[in-house]
């Protein structure tokens, strides 16, 4: 019989199978945003094997339906882009606040993992570093090459500044380990002075 904990986990998985978005890893096709649940939960184990309950759920359902709310919904501005990360936040809060309530889930975890949803006090709650850990990690191993491709060398330089700036001593550790493409590394070493 499943645990509490894995049904928890289960009902993220199958909510977060319903991406359209379709992305492949080693040859099989995922929902993306499932995907990215799955890179999520193996950074966090990376990072914090001995993780609270709460810190492992609000891993796995950091994104949980970011399909669902457009970035061409806001402004292709920053103020846009903030406002759109904004709601996000709050989005992925309330949906899995709802899951896990409808699974009989004690009010304390509910509110730990949407607060961990909401990456409050990062600098001040190590739960809170460790899911922005977990994020950038997810963002340097997956996704930096292809934003590298989207975007100038000079937008890449400020935001892989600005993803470094967020992270801790540990996830930093964790981020020089990566096997980057030699483009990647290039812009490594002038983004972060390496």
């Amino acid at each position: 019989m499943m645990s509490l904990f894995e049904i928890a986990i289960n009902a993220i998985d199958e909510y977060n199978k319903k991406d359209p978005n379709i992305e492949a890893e080693n040859g099989i096709n995922y929902p993306k945003e499932y995907l990215n649940s799955l890179r999520q939960s193996k950074w966090l184990e990376k990072l914090s094997p001995k993780a609270s309950e709460a810190l492992r759920i609000a891993a796995r359902c950091q994104h949980i339906g970011r399909w669902e709310i457009g970035r061409d919904n806001y402004p292709p501005t920053r103020t846009g882009y903030l406002q759109w990360r904004t709601d996000l936040g709050k989005y992925h809060a309330e949906k899995s606040g709802h899951i896990l309530q409808s699974l009989g889930f004690d009010n304390e975890i509910i509110d730990r993992v949407k607060q961990l949803n909401l990456k409050k006090n990062i600098k001040l709650d190590p739960e809170a570093q460790t899911i922005e850990d977990m994020l950038c990690l997810v963002f340097l191993e997956f996704q930096v090459e292809d934003f590298a491709k989207e975007h100038d060398k000079e937008k890449m330089l400020n935001i892989i500044q600005k993803t470094w700036k967020k992270m801790g001593e540990k996830g930093r550790a964790e981020a020089l380990k990566i096997t980057y493409s030699p483009s990647v590394i290039s812009l490594l070493k002038e983004a972060l002075a390496l």
